[in-house]
């Protein structure tokens, strides 16, 4: 199964580019998981983006019409270079913190949230970098259990968590079971859009959605742990 997870929606984003996402995946029918920045302190964001006053009425709406809502970090902001659990990239808003800290930026982050009445069934750091604190802050401070991150063939549990992979930043043919692309709206170029609308109208038939999905608990196998290592080994070389 495909899926579309949808990175950094918040107060200051791309608004052309994010409606022209969300009528391409209505088109065709597509539920995706979006991840929301609850307090956008990210320069790069905020800095060429104007205030979007109506956001939380978008984000609503689309929790509404079936979308996942995700919760996206906290500020945005990377304050580590530390990888954690998952070193996709050398720098995090979370790993290397703190399990204090990180249980504040967990509960101010959902407090918001709720707030405006939007209720994350999962996680998903900025960068893709969390740690073991992370997972315990989570548990603490949400009653969210899923992650959406990792490479792996199929989702699998681990630490009283169960972890959605996400293996692609754009879609294509793969042979997993479960693949999750992952794109960032703000930065999409119009071939990156054309792109996804060809894949979309020929693969139509291979997408899901969040509510699909099967939550077992499956331990990585040697399978798994395979594309691990050699995801990081790739990424480590480049």
């Amino acid at each position: 199964m495909y899926l579309i997870r949808l990175d950094d929606a918040s107060e200051y984003m791309h608004l052309e580019n994010w409606i022209k996402m969300e009528k391409i995946l209505d088109k065709y029918d597509i539920k995706p998981i979006v991840g929301i920045i609850p307090k956008n302190e990210d320069r790069e964001l905020i800095g060429k983006y104007e205030r979007d006053q109506y956001f939380w009425r978008k984000a609503l709406d689309w929790q509404e019409k079936g979308w996942t809502i995700a919760m996206h970090g906290y500020t945005h902001v990377y304050s580590s270079e530390d990888g954690g659990i998952n070193p996709v990239n050398l720098r995090s808003e979370f790993a290397g913190h703190s399990i204090i800290e990180q249980r504040k930026k967990i509960s101010a982050g959902l407090k918001i949230l709720m707030k405006n009445n939007l209720y994350p069934k999962l996680f998903f750091a900025p960068a893709h970098t969390f740690d073991l604190n992370t997972l315990e802050a989570l548990k603490y401070e949400s009653n969210i259990r899923i992650i959406c991150d990792t490479v792996a063939n199929d989702i699998y549990s681990y630490n009283g968590f169960y972890f959605i992979p996400q293996q692609a930043g754009h879609v294509r043919r793969l042979p997993f079971k479960v693949v999750t692309f992952c794109y960032h709206p703000n930065f999409m170029s119009s071939e990156d859009f054309v792109h996804l609308k060809t894949f979309l109208k020929k693969h139509k038939n291979r997408f899901g959605s969040f509510d699909n999905l099967d939550f077992k608990n499956r331990e990585l196998g040697f399978y798994d742990k395979m594309l691990q290592k050699s995801y990081f080994f790739l990424r480590k070389i480049r």
